[in-house]
């Protein structure tokens, strides 16, 4: 490393110091990134910090220019998350570059923000039916992406079937052929996943995890939670959260 990087380095280091500067966690940052891979649209939106927040280090002086960075950063990221994940490199380095290409051509710094965002709903969405792809008819792919974008509501077979234009009946039966369990319990055990998560990287209590996934009560929610993990939301905590993991996170759609 020559004597300049190594000058910059350390002015950097100590401006760091000074102003308190602490990078963003890393097991949250995990998180959202396996949240995208694992096309879970809801979880995607709740770990989602706006690009360039606080804890991200300053690669350009120019902000604009900044901004772009953090995107070319991002969508590199992704796109391998993605790939581990079984999305094909072609698929992913495409709507990589495709989504950079964009944010280079922008104007202002909330064009490249909204491109971002884009971009985060783009790749969430693609995975979501890679994982249900060749596997499932078109009625229970169509299904399982209501389910999985509506989380935080009280997901209703009668609602799905609605949309649909297919009878309860009729759905109720292809989809527990098709996924082995009821709709009910694909409910949830995908809202059991996804609380598990905010246990894990957010202050939020059982009862505030049990009001934001719908849960009738909070009883009926540990009850649910310990079905599915083999041990209260409490106990879960405990057994696999990491120390010092706070968050003051909010859902994409409430960011600005």
């Amino acid at each position: 490393m020559s004597s300049e990087t190594e000058k910059h380095l350390a002015q950097q280091l100590f401006s760091q110091r000074e102003e308190r500067f602490e990078r963003a966690p890393f097991d949250r940052e995990i998180a959202f990134y396996e949240s995208i891979a694992a096309g879970n649209l809801e979880m995607m939106r709740f770990f989602y910090s706006p690009l360039f927040s606080e804890g991200c280090g300053v690669l350009s002086k120019d902000a604009l220019r900044n901004l772009k960075y953090h995107m070319v950063v991002s969508a590199a990221l992704i796109a391998r998350f993605c790939i581990h994940h079984g999305m094909t490199p072609e698929e992913a380095y495409r709507l990589s570059d495709v989504y950079i290409m964009k944010a280079d051509e922008s104007l202002n710094e909330n064009a490249v923000r909204e491109i971002h965002k884009d971009m985060l709903e783009d790749y969430t969405r693609r995975m979501n039916l890679i994982r249900t792809r060749g596997v499932y008819s078109k009625p229970v792919v169509k299904t399982i992406e209501y389910i999985s974008g509506h989380l935080h509501d009280r997901v209703l077979l009668s609602d799905a079937a609605e949309l649909l234009h297919l009878s309860e009946a009729h759905l109720s039966r292809i989809f527990k052929t098709e996924t082995g369990v009821s709709f009910s319990d694909y409910v949830n055990r995908m809202k059991t996943e996804s609380a598990a998560a905010l246990l894990l990287y957010s202050e939020y209590s059982d009862l505030d995890i049990s009001n934001l996934f719908a849960f009738s009560s909070q009883s009926y929610f540990i009850k649910v939670f310990r079905r599915y993990m083999g041990m209260t939301p409490k106990e879960y905590k405990k057994t696999y959260r990491m120390p010092d993991v706070a968050s003051d996170q909010k859902p994409l759609e409430e960011t600005t």
